[in-house]
Order: structure tokens, then sequence, then C-alpha cells
């Protein structure tokens, strides 16, 4: 036979397993969730950013390459600028 004391350790055992028991639950359904929800922003990136994040970084190798295009532009046009400011000085008699 089971005595007093042992009566009550074995009601604090049985509240305690129940408490456990229950935050458990409340803890793997809540981590469930969390799973749920990461889920969710993995798809949004996988299927909304991920695409546009792409497109930006190839309309910025289009970008670049034009600028290098104009900047030679530039750089050939000043080379030019240059050339014909001597030819000018050198037909004035090296006066500016």
């Amino acid at each position: 036979m089971l005595s007093l004391e042992d009566d009550k350790t074995f009601e604090l055992l049985t509240k305690m397993y129940s408490e456990f028991s229950g935050r458990f639950d409340k803890a793997e359904k809540d981590i469930k969730g969390l799973k749920n929800d990461v889920a969710r922003v993995e798809i949004k990136l996988e299927h909304n950013i991920e695409p546009k994040m792409k497109a930006i970084f190839e309309d910025r190798d289009v970008v670049h390459k034009k600028l290098d295009s104009i900047e030679q532009k530039v750089d050939d046009l000043s080379k030019r600028v240059d050339k014909q400011d001597i030819q000018i000085s050198v037909i004035n008699g090296g006066k500016i």
C-alpha cells in the first residue's frame, strides 16, 4: 500500500507531468507554426525577390557598359579638342 507521503509525491509527479506535457505540446505547436512561417518567407523570396534582384543586376551590367561607352567617347572627343587647340595655336603662330 502507498503511504500518504507516497500518494502526495505521486500526485505531484502526475501534476508536473501534465503541466510539462502541455508546455511541450504548446512548444511543438509553436515550432511547427514557425516552420510554416519560414517556409512562406522562403517561397516569397524565391518567387518574388530573387527574379527582381537578378533583373536589377542584369540592368546594372547594361548601364555599366553604356557608361563605359560614353566615357570612351568623351575621352576621344577630349583628345580631338586638345589636338585642335594645338593646331589652332600653330596656325596663329604660337599665340593662344
